[in-house]
């Protein structure tokens, strides 16, 4: 299973395989990442309220970084005068940008999509952009990250048909100048994106184009972006046996623990989201014993700590009635500590993931998961 590399090459090792849940190594020009992995989301080149040292003692191999807020602020010509995204937020291993083109397109005051690419007003000054996908890749590369994400044209769902049509059709385009923008970068890779909605066939379409590039990954995006679970999760049934079965495979922009367990099990490896750091800075807690919300009153008094087994400060050394009053106080240091528990709650939970695909035990890994999920939130709710 496991591939044979050049030195500086950038690639894939299948592991171990439980089902369609697959265990593995991603190899990059600055470490390996091993998979299923989630990435915590470094948008403004910051995990907020988190320290990189305390990101990478949780085990986190790859964070990931956003194209369109760091060409707007501090822009990508200065980070790479100051030497590049790794050395500016002093995070030495992988690295992982987006295109932009989500943000482009929910974030952006005004916009306008033609073949060339999207112009658009910033969401910060009204300053006017044009991102091209020659563009995107240029920026990522002033970025200097390892992992490079081909600009896309993301629908919100629901969405009509011919409205998802053309811009899957679009984001094949772009994925074709963007791979010969990016070009050869050895231990770097630029993924393509399968988009398609909720639709089966624009969906194989665009996984089986994308395929037949013979690109080093591939990500599967536009869901988790107003449908159902179930939507997603027949996509990705659907998609995931169309892409390279040596190739990484990234699902955009999810999620909760509950969705990365469904997703891992249809042959799903790398995913990142905001949950687990907006969640902290709301006082919402992810714990092996399901959410639990801190700002919640009943908490006031509680003097256990979010979980006494836990191997993170955040969640063994302090008690629940501190943590609520940081909450409702409104401290920084509330926003902090949640957001240090749910990194490493989603950290160790990947690691449970890749542990029981080892031992191929995955679903009943998974079963256990989601019972005690619903027992301690059942308890939380009283």
């Amino acid at each position: 299973m496991t591939q044979v590399l050049a030195a500086g090459d950038f690639g894939y090792s299948l592991l171990a395989q439980d089902g369609a849940a697959r265990r593995g190594e991603v190899i990059t020009g600055r470490g390996l990442v091993a998979t299923p992995a989630f990435m915590p989301v470094g948008t403004a080149a910051t995990v907020k309220a988190m320290y990189m040292s305390q990101v990478e003692e949780l085990g986190a191999d790859i964070i990931l970084g956003n194209t369109y807020h760091l060409m707007l602020r501090p822009g990508a010509e200065r980070v790479a005068r100051l030497g590049g995204l790794h050395e500016f937020c002093r995070w030495q291993k992988p690295i992982l940008t987006d295109s932009g083109g989500f943000q482009v397109m929910s974030l952006a005051a005004l916009r306008k999509i033609t073949e060339e690419g999207v112009v658009f007003q910033s969401h910060i000054d009204g300053a006017s952009y044009a991102m091209s996908p020659e563009r995107s890749i240029e920026i990522q590369s002033l970025l200097d990250s390892d992992i490079q994400m081909q600009l896309d044209q993301c629908v919100k769902l629901p969405a009509a048909p011919k409205e998802i049509e053309q811009a899957m059709e679009l984001s094949l385009r772009w994925a074709e100048r963007c791979r010969r923008a990016f070009g050869r970068q050895p231990g770097k890779a630029m993924f393509g994106i399968v988009q398609g909605g909720d639709n089966a066939v624009l969906r194989e379409r665009s996984a089986r184009v994308l395929a037949a590039m013979d690109l080093p990954g591939y990500a599967i995006g536009g869901l988790a972006v107003g449908e159902p679970q179930s939507v997603m999760l027949d996509m990705l049934a659907l998609v995931c046996p169309l892409l390279p079965h040596n190739k990484p495979r990234y699902l955009m922009g999810v999620g909760t623990p509950d969705d990365i367990l469904k997703s891992v099990a249809r042959g799903v490896d790398m995913f990142d989201c905001v949950m687990p750091t907006r969640a902290g800075r709301h006082g919402l807690a992810f714990t092996r014993f399901g959410k639990i919300n801190l700002r919640n009153a009943r908490h006031a008094e509680d003097k256990r700590p979010l979980d006494a087994e836990s191997l993170c400060p955040a969640a063994r050394d302090y008690s629940r009635a501190y943590l609520h009053h940081l909450v409702k106080s409104g401290e920084a240091l509330g926003a902090m500590l949640l957001s240090w528990n749910n990194l490493s709650y989603y950290q160790q939970l990947m690691q449970g993931i890749r542990q029981a695909i080892t031992a191929g035990r995955f679903a009943a890994f998974a079963e256990e998961a989601a019972e005690l999920w619903k027992t301690g939130e059942k308890e939380n709710r009283g």
